[in-house]
Formats: structure tokens, C-alpha cells, sequence
């Protein structure tokens, strides 16, 4: 039995075709990355520098507010990232990212070609940060500040 969504290869070929739409006049590095969810969709992204570096957007970012614009909350089955034809792995912010989105129904999406070969996101990101995490005990009885200090309490 297959998993639901789109086929790796379907991924690959939709990312690539993202990546023709890059702006990336500072790196040359055009970027596509395509994303599959469980109903069949594909939501597409590509990345776009800024002459101030630090604004620049990942492909897989677009991707990922693209979907979230969409409405889509979750259903995440599988992704693909390439440059030049070739799949290349997500960077760490982009794996936190995407990892946020598989994680709100419990997915462990396929990276289609990423490190070479098909590998869950899970395996590029063990131990990933999530919205568990933002609350504890510390700061449930705090004061409503986020500061968990003693002097809240």
C-alpha cells in the first residue's frame, strides 16, 4: 500500500519547474521546492534573495506560507528541493519550518532526493523544537509574562 499524495517523482518535477521562477540575481542559486499533501496537492515555492541578505526567503519558506495561506494545517506526506535538476537537502531553519507543519497532524513526511536519497524529515531534524515545548509547568504558574523567574510567581 502507498502512502497518500503525490509520487516522489511528481514532486521532484513540480519543484524544478518552482525553481525557474527564483529571484536569486545575488547567488545564482535558483531554488524550487514543492510540497505534497494527502489530498493530492501540490503547493510550490521558490526562493527569493533581497539585496539585504538576511531578508532572502528559502524556496521551502514560500512554500510553507504559501500552504499555510491556503489554509492547509497539517497533511503534509512528502517534499522535494532542487537546484539545477538536482534534489538538494532543506536548510535547518526550512526543516524547523516544515517540520511544524507535518507536526500538526502527526506526519512524518517523505524528503524526496534530500542527502542523496528518500529520508523522513525526522532524520534530518531529530529532536525537533515544537509548540509543546513553549509551555511547561514554569510557565503555566508565572504571570503571564513567558518569564518563568521566581519573581513572577
Amino acid at each position: 500500500m502507498t502512502a497518500p499524495g503525490p509520487e516522489p517523482e511528481a514532486l521532484l518535477a513540480a519543484a524544478q519547474a518552482a525553481a525557474r521562477h527564483a529571484y536569486a540575481p545575488y547567488s545564482h542559486f535558483a531554488v524550487g521546492a514543492a510540497l505534497g499533501f494527502a489530498d493530492g496537492a501540490i503547493v510550490t515555492g521558490a526562493n527569493v534573495e533581497n539585496a539585504s541578505y538576511g531578508l532572502s526567503l528559502c524556496a521551502e519558506a514560500v512554500a510553507v506560507a504559501k500552504a499555510m495561506a491556503e489554509g492547509r494545517r497539517g497533511g503534509l506526506t512528502a517534499l522535494a528541493v532542487v537546484n539545477r535538476g538536482r534534489p538538494i537537502s532543506p536548510c535547518g531553519r526550512c526543516r524547523q519550518l516544515l517540520s511544524e507543519l507535518a507536526g500538526l497532524d502527526g506526519r512524518d513526511p517523505l524528503v524526496a532526493g534530500g542527502m542523496g536519497k528518500e529520508i523522513r524529515l525526522s532524520r534530518l531534524l531529530p529532536q525537533a523544537f515544537g509548540p509543546g515545548q513553549l509551555a511547561g509547568p514554569d510557565l503555566e504558574e508565572g504571570d503571564g509574562s513567558g518569564d518563568p523567574s521566581p519573581r513572577n510567581r
